[in-house]
């Protein structure tokens, strides 16, 4: 950990401070927020730090025209996880604010030999999931369980943002539209944008412009040029043309961005030359004007060339221009993708020592137990969710008592069940377990995934959802019911 002593600190530089900023795996233990490590300390000195505890991490409701959330973000919580430690330096640091003075020496002991021992159950990276279910759960001791709720919720809120997003516009383009992820600029910060770039390669993206996470992730950059290599070869050899040619002599081929200046005078310049066969030409680029007759008027201009597109898009526009009949090939995604509509992911502790706890604040009540999201599948396509508790996976629906003829019939009195709905009961037999166990005792047992295998399950679970759940404007989200023994375990908790 850098830190600037008396003797080293530039004029103007508080002693202690980094102006690099930098991350790295051995700082991951202090990237948290400062109540993490005093309610550890009031763990430890009321004897509650080994207490057996539960974690879950969910959010309460979806992003405004969301049916959906896309689960990622699992493997960088895994990695924080094997590597959480607390140096001699870090405990030093700690120690110099004078916050912990009262803190107990087994606080400290406790932090100086500090691994993560506990169970980790989640639902794997590219499935499909809705309000109020858990993407991941930490069973441990309490202290380790409540120290790492910062990280962990860092990591999956902004990855399953992105995959999210990202799953969209791939449902919306098609599966032959070429994605680009252009997001590096306008991410949060540099870490940010690296999680960007993988998070959209995971949901179903062809490639990535940040070089790094590229290069990380074991991908080939893609991207194509700027309106500043066009004016500034433009201006010292007076023509765009010049500028094209230019850059195609150090990247035969590459896709050129044609919208600098006149985008029909460019498109019709590089018609003359690729039909004179003086350039092979892979693709040009459209970054403003009106998108859907420039692309109709350089497709007719330039035949069989890939047309991309540019410029503060989302999936709301990527649909108009296809409606609209736009001759486009590919997107780059940048701004839209990388921020807004947060992921309000929260971190609440549903059991203790075996015993189930709840929150009961006005608009954010919380289930208590260890739960399991059973998904009904029929034909491949998800019908309906059951919240219910660990203990029942694997038992029987009767055993269960999650779906009877009374509770049927309760439904259709309400108004709840339409002949359709009435079909879902028979599937119901055959619930699906979505979340695995990932880390066992302190160490993985899931495998290492490639982003191939995850973008293949984005795929499939996005084509199981409904239409209605994958529109864009006031989608609908497969209905998530509470499983009997839950509801009981809810109102004992609520009367204890």
């Amino acid at each position: 950990m850098k830190t600037v002593t008396e003797s080293n600190a530039p004029i103007g530089l508080t002693v202690g401070e980094d102006q690099e900023l930098t991350l790295s795996p051995e700082d991951y233990s202090l990237l948290t927020d400062l109540y993490q490590l005093t309610m550890v300390a009031c763990y430890v000195g009321e004897g509650l730090d080994r207490q057996p505890a539960s974690f879950e991490l969910f959010t309460r409701k979806l992003p405004e025209d969301f049916g959906y959330l896309i689960a990622m973000g699992l493997a960088q919580a895994l990695d924080y996880l094997e590597k959480f430690r607390f140096s001699p330096a870090q405990i030093e640091a700690l120690q110099s604010t004078g916050i912990f003075a009262n803190a107990t020496e087994e606080f400290w002991k406790l932090l100086a030999e500090t691994r993560f021992t506990g169970d980790i159950w989640a639902v794997p990276e590219g499935k499909a999931v809705f309000a109020n279910e858990p993407l991941l759960r930490v069973d441990a001791p309490l202290w380790q369980a409540q120290l790492v709720e910062t990280y962990l919720l860092n990591a999956i809120n902004y990855q399953t943002l992105i995959a999210t997003r990202s799953a969209r516009l791939r449902d919306v383009a098609g599966p032959q539209a070429q994605l680009l992820e252009f997001g590096t600029r306008r991410a949060f910060s540099p870490q940010a944008s690296i999680w960007a770039a993988r998070a959209a390669l995971a949901a179903g993206f062809d490639a990535t412009s940040n070089v790094l996470a590229a290069l990380k992730l074991g991908r080939k950059p893609a991207g194509t040029m700027a309106h500043a290599l066009v004016m500034a070869v433009g201006a010292t050899s007076g023509s765009e043309e010049a500028a094209f040619t230019a850059f195609h002599k150090y990247f035969p081929g590459a896709p050129l961005l044609i919208d600098t200046y006149d985008t029909i005078t460019a498109a019709r310049g590089l018609a003359e030359l690729v039909n004179r066969g003086e350039i092979r030409l892979e693709g040009v680029r459209l970054d403003s004007g009106d998108l859907i007759e420039l692309s109709r008027e350089v497709r007719s201009l330039l035949p069989g060339i890939p047309i991309f597109a540019s410029g503060d898009l989302d999936e709301w526009k990527i649909s108009e221009l296809k409606n609209a009949g736009a001759c486009i090939d590919g997107y780059g995604l940048g701004t839209k993708l990388v921020s807004g509509f947060p992921i309000n992911g929260v971190y609440k502790l549903v059991e203790i020592n075996g015993v189930g706890v709840m929150k009961e604040a006005n608009e954010k009540v919380t289930y208590p137990g260890r739960k399991q999201i059973f998904r009904y599948l029929q034909d491949g396509q998800v019908m309906g969710d059951c919240l219910g508790l660990m203990k029942e996976e694997g038992r029987g629906n009767e055993d269960e008592g999650r779906r009877n003829e009374d509770e049927g019939m309760r439904m259709k009195d309400e108004g709840r069940r339409n002949e359709d709905e009435l079909s879902l009961v028979n599937c119901y037999q055959f619930p699906v377990p979505l979340m695995q166990l990932m880390v066992k005792d302190g160490k993985r047992v899931w495998p290492v995934e490639s982003l191939e295998a995850i973008a293949q399950r984005t795929a499939v679970s996005v084509a199981s959802l409904p239409a209605e759940t994958r529109r864009l404007d006031n989608p609908l989200s497969p209905r998530v019911e509470i499983s009997p023994e839950l509801q009981i375990l809810t109102q004992k908790t609520k009367k204890r």
